[in-house]
């Protein structure tokens, strides 16, 4: 996505107390954030979300018969990863954890179904699923952690520390079809009072126009009250954004992480 195309959805006061809305509660519908903007027509909040949505600050799914509109940080991610970081590290990493305590406390009033993140990718689906499957790829991005599986419905998926062998994460294959969606479970093993929720489900789901790849995660079947939301929730935008720089430039976007 380029970066011209967030800063002006960025630019609107109503876009943006529009993300503000989707911050504090995830998953609204049209008629949600249209009853929060009473001062303006329901047409007019659409023709925001789509400015929204065509920068990919938003992004909607499909439950039933409604359309949820999602807050899609990673485009704002990759401007901090481009510009920001390297001069105000410090300060978003205080920010990052403001967001996360905020999330912390929204979670004891209302659980929010899904975490939905789109990534635009200068590559092709095969290449961008060989970096979500392949272990050469995701210890550069993915916190060192590798998977393991037979990526076959049924198969266990375990993803451990390069190096070390600890276990971090267990699930278990819901879907494959290569190289357009991959659907599993997700339990965390790095922190035993999160292990004690289960399963969660990740969706990955790649669509290619024109040499540019569409991934699009989706994080959701938390339990109420999930402390793995809050965990992800952070991780997530770097893991993507990670995933795009290396993929793009062959270089990893933070240090890697070395074998134990």
């Amino acid at each position: 996505m380029e970066p011209e195309l967030v800063f002006k959805a960025l630019a609107d006061p109503t876009r943006r107390e529009l993300l503000d809305l989707l911050f504090k509660r995830d998953g609204q519908t049209l008629t949600e954030l249209a009853d929060r903007l009473p001062e303006m027509t329901r047409f007019g909040v659409m023709k925001h979300l789509r400015v929204l949505e065509g920068a990919a600050l938003v992004i909607t799914r499909r439950a039933g018969r409604e359309k949820r509109h999602y807050l899609n940080p990673v485009p704002i991610r990759l401007i901090h990863d481009r510009w920001i970081s390297k001069y105000r590290r410090h300060r978003a990493a205080a920010l990052t954890q403001l967001k996360r305590s905020l999330e912390e406390d929204m979670m004891s009033i209302d659980n929010r179904p899904a975490q939905v993140y789109t990534v635009f990718i200068r590559a092709s689906r095969d290449k961008v699923w060989d970096a979500i499957t392949k272990p050469e790829f995701t210890r550069r991005y993915f916190f060192g952690s590798e998977p393991a599986s037979n990526w076959a419905p049924g198969d266990r998926l375990r993803w451990t520390e390069n190096g070390s062998g600890r276990e971090l994460v267990d699930g278990e294959i819901i879907e494959c079809s290569p190289p357009s969606r991959l659907v599993h479970t997700w339990i965390v093993q790095y922190d035993e009072s999160m292990t004690a929720e289960g399963p969660s489900r990740v969706t990955w789901e790649l669509e290619e126009n024109d040499g540019v790849t569409r991934l699009t995660a989706v994080h959701d079947q938390f339990p109420a009250g999930s402390r793995v939301y809050d965990s992800v929730a952070g991780g997530w935008p770097l893991v993507l954004s990670g995933l795009k720089t290396l993929v793009e430039t062959g270089t990893p976007l933070m240090p890697e992480k070395a074998a134990v």
